[in-house]
């Protein structure tokens, strides 16, 4: 077994014992490795942000926190080659570069065969992008509002070219042929306002909170077609 091989196989080890602590000495007759050697391999485990804590002393070990690893993920090439394409296809999205960082985690913990297949594949793979404009320099900020639930202060130019300034309550990101939309409940207007992202030139969080409101209730007075993307 070469290195990379049971730095995996260490963790899944660790993950099948969890919550119980796992000594050096045992994995190491496991692997046929000295004791050093595990010792080496979970320290740059450690290094590499693998959530494995330490209990020194007699009776002490190592253990893994499950709560915050995922177990390996068997991506097929045509799985790969679909979350691949759809960033493709969407490469204005808001959450674009988290998106590309995601499917790079995701191909990383692929075995070397599929991951070979899925790259012939894409290579045979040609889409025709969606809206070209950029999703917007402030869209960590509107996250992070959406998350939070407070207001934000906008400036923002029209299709018009005026630029107004304005408080919203943010409720929701919506993706059009057109572009991507802020859906917020504007305070200027008192009314529901959709803001494309490439025409927000400010954005600033405030501690204000919003008024709850459902942000199905609130697309019937936009020409949008969505739907609701899907974790599961």
């Amino acid at each position: 077994m070469n290195r990379t091989d049971r730095l995996y196989a260490l963790v899944e080890e660790m993950r099948a014992r969890a919550p119980r602590l796992v000594r050096a000495a045992d994995v190491a007759r496991r692997f046929e490795v000295s004791t050093r050697t595990i010792e080496r391999d979970l320290l740059a485990l450690q290094a590499a942000g693998v959530p494995i804590w330490a209990q020194p002393g007699p009776g002490g070990g190592y253990a893994l926190n499950v709560d915050t690893t995922l177990p390996p993920l068997n991506l097929t090439p045509a799985e790969a080659v679909a979350i691949a394409t759809a960033l493709a296809v969407t490469r204005a999205m808001p959450f674009a570069e988290a998106g590309q960082s995601a499917l790079t985690k995701l191909t990383g913990v692929m075995a070397a065969s599929p991951r070979a297949a899925a790259s012939r594949l894409i290579s045979h793979i040609r889409v025709i992008q969606g809206p070209g404009g950029v999703d917007g320099a402030d869209t960590p900020l509107l996250q992070k509002a959406l998350l939070d639930g407070v207001a934000v202060d906008l400036t923002y130019r029209d299709a018009q070219g005026c630029t107004t300034s304005r408080r919203v309550e943010p409720h929701g990101i919506v993706g059009t042929r057109n572009g991507w939309y802020l859906v917020a409940w504007c305070r200027l207007r008192q009314a529901a306002r959709a803001f494309r992202l490439d025409r927000i030139e400010a954005a600033r969080l405030t501690a204000e909170p919003i008024t709850p409101r459902s942000l199905d209730a609130m697309l019937p007075d936009f020409p949008f077609e969505v739907a609701e993307p899907a974790l599961m």
